[in-house]
């Protein structure tokens, strides 16, 4: 006995509606609790070396760059920023002959570039081939 002979089959239907709610939800949960960064910068890692602190040489020429530029040579300060008031003063320094001292560079971090080089620069152009820098170790 067929007791559905008066009932139309139903046909089975899935309801998207609630399923799109559920996923706009989700979609605007995601979009507020991600944190976007934009790095406007370049970040750079320096290198860090472990290694026993060096020991003062007696031929050795103390340079001393500050954050405002200014350049110090064995604790004494250079009249000016000028290239060859730095060349003058490291030539009064270096031997006349004999071996030619070493140069240490003691920049500070925010220092700029330009002063460094300049430092270099000078180190060279009086007759000084031997340029090093320091740095602080980590402790």
């Amino acid at each position: 006995m067929d007791f559905r002979r008066g009932r139309g089959k139903e046909e089975l239907e899935i309801n998207l509606i609630p399923l799109i709610d559920v996923l706009l939800v989700i979609i605007i949960f995601l979009m507020l609790t991600t944190t976007y960064s934009k790095f406007s910068g370049l970040e750079i890692n320096l290198p860090t070396a472990d290694a026993p602190p060096a020991q003062d040489q007696p031929n050795e020429i103390n340079v001393t760059i500050t954050a405002s530029g200014d350049v110090l040579i064995n604790r004494n300060a250079v009249g000016s920023r000028d290239l060859n008031a730095i060349v003058d003063a490291l030539r009064r320094l270096a031997p006349e002959n004999g071996k030619a001292p070493l140069v240490v560079i003691n920049g500070d971090a925010k220092a700029n570039f330009q002063s460094v080089f300049d430092v270099m620069q000078a180190a060279q152009k009086a007759g000084l081939p031997n340029v090093s820098f320091a740095a602080q170790s980590q402790k």
